[in-house]
């Protein structure tokens, strides 16, 4: 994996673990990759306890996973939150919405 890079992988069942970067660099791809996980079914859960880096992107992403989920009907809960991006979300006033 480079420096810059995110990896998605199906974890227990309904879990998809997030890895790598969030960052302005991968939000967007990453996004799309829920995304499509999200619309294949059966995901209720995101792991980010493989993120090592994170930024404002990044916790918009997953704030975006969230809200792709309940277009389709389905809550998203987020796991294991990187301390950084928790901090940042009480900071934007969002965490209540991250859990």
């Amino acid at each position: 994996m480079s420096a810059a890079a995110f990896d998605l992988r199906r974890e227990a069942p309904g879990t998809l673990g997030v890895s790598g970067v969030l960052s302005f660099d991968t939000a967007a791809a990453a996004l799309e990759a829920i995304g499509r996980a999200l619309a294949d079914g059966a995901v209720a859960r995101l792991d980010l306890a493989g993120v090592e880096r994170s930024d404002s992107a990044g916790l918009a992403c997953v704030l975006a996973a969230q809200a792709q989920a309940r277009q389709l009907g389905r809550a998203l809960a987020v796991e294991n939150m990187p301390e950084g991006m928790r901090a940042l979300a009480q900071v934007c006033e969002v965490d209540d919405l991250v859990g």
